[in-house]
C-alpha cells in the first residue's frame, strides 16, 4: 500500500530473527512479572518490529513514517530513580499526585510512575512521546493485566488499547505518520501533523479529526480579562485656563498698536 501511494520513496522494513523463549523468560524473572500472551506470541515471531518509509521532495527523499516495537532486550522499565547522582535530584515518582482523579466516569485509571505501577517502553515515537505497555497493579504482587498507554511529552498519559494485538493494528493502520498518537488525545494532532494526515490517510481514519474549522488555528482573545489586571485609568489633561475677555481685547489692542508704530517707523526710514 505504501508502495503504491504517490510521492512514497525508500520503504525499509528491517526483518529480524525470532526471540529465543530463554530470553523471555529470563525478561520476565528480572522484571517480575509475566508477558501478556500476545505479545509474547509476537516475540516468537520476531525479536520487535521496524519499518521506515520516505517522501520525496524536490527529489530527495525525506524520512517521514516510523513504526517500531522495541525487543526484548530494549522492553526497558521506565524507572522512578532520579537520572542525576545528587541524592535530591527529582524523579518520576516526584510526578505523582494524590489529588489526580482516578477512574471517574468513562476514563480509566492511569497508570503510576512509582512502586504501584510497572512501566515498560514499546516505541519510542521519534521523541514525540512514549507508547508503553503498562502493569497498573504492582503491589501487593504484579497483576497479569496490562494496558498499552500513550505518554506525551508533557507527561500526561493517555489510553491507547488494551491489548498489544489492538495496538498493532493501529500502528500498521496509521502508516506510522509522525504524532499519530496524538489522535488518541484530547488536544489531537498538531497542524503539520494534519496536513500528512491530509495527504496519506491512514487506512482507518475519522474524518472529523481532518476537518478545519474556520477559527479553529485562530486565537480569541477578549482583551477586557487578558488585561483587566493593567487597565489604568485616564489621565485627563488640564485645559490652560481661560483668560477674561477684557484682558484678551486690551492683549489684542496693545499687539496692534505695536505693529503700527513698527510700520510707521519702517516707512519713516
Amino acid at each position: 500500500l505504501l508502495e503504491t501511494s504517490p510521492g512514497v520513496a525508500e520503504v525499509t522494513f528491517v526483518e529480524k530473527e525470532p526471540a529465543e523463549r530463554h530470553t523471555i523468560i529470563s525478561w520476565e524473572q528480572k522484571n517480575s512479572c509475566i508477558l501478556p500472551e500476545d505479545l509474547k506470541n509476537f516475540y516468537l515471531m520476531t525479536d520487535g518490529f521496524q519499518m521506515t518509509w520516505s517522501v520525496k521532495t524536490d527529489d530527495t527523499p525525506m524520512p517521514l513514517g516510523s513504526m517500531v516495537i522495541n525487543s526484548v532486550s530494549k522492553l526497558c522499565r521506565l524507572e522512578g530513580s532520579s537520572m542525576y547522582s545528587l541524592p535530591n535530584a527529582p524523579t518520576l515518582a516526584d510526578l505523582e499526585d494524590d489529588t489526580d482523579e482516578e477512574g471517574n466516569g468513562d476514563k480509566p485509571e492511569k497508570p503510576h510512575f512509582d512502586s504501584r505501577s510497572l512501566i515498560f517502553e514499546l516505541d519510542p515515537c521519534n521523541g514525540n512521546g512514549k507508547v508503553c505497555l503498562v502493569y497498573k497493579h504492582a503491589k501487593p504482587v504484579v497483576s497479569p493485566d496490562t494496558e498499552i498507554w500513550f505518554l506525551d511529552r508533557a507527561l500526561y498519559w493517555h489510553f491507547l488499547t488494551k491489548t498489544f494485538t489492538a495496538y498493532y493494528r493501529l500502528l500498521i493502520t496509521h502508516l506510522g505518520l509522525p504524532q499519530w498518537q496524538y489522535a488518541f488525545t484530547s488536544y489531537g494532532v498538531s497542524p503539520q501533523a494534519k496536513q500528512w494526515f491530509n495527504m496519506y490517510k491512514p487506512i482507518t481514519i475519522n474524518t472529523a479529526l481532518l476537518s478545519e474549522e474556520a477559527d479553529s488555528f485562530v486565537n480569541k482573545l477578549d482583551p477586557n480579562k487578558v488585561f483587566k489586571s493593567k487597565n489604568k485609568t485616564p489621565v485627563m489633561k488640564k485645559k490652560p485656563p481661560s483668560q477674561p475677555a477684557g484682558s484678551q481685547k486690551s492683549h489684542t489692542s496693545m499687539t496692534s498698536t505695536k505693529t503700527s508704530s513698527l510700520t510707521g517707523n519702517s516707512s519713516r526710514k
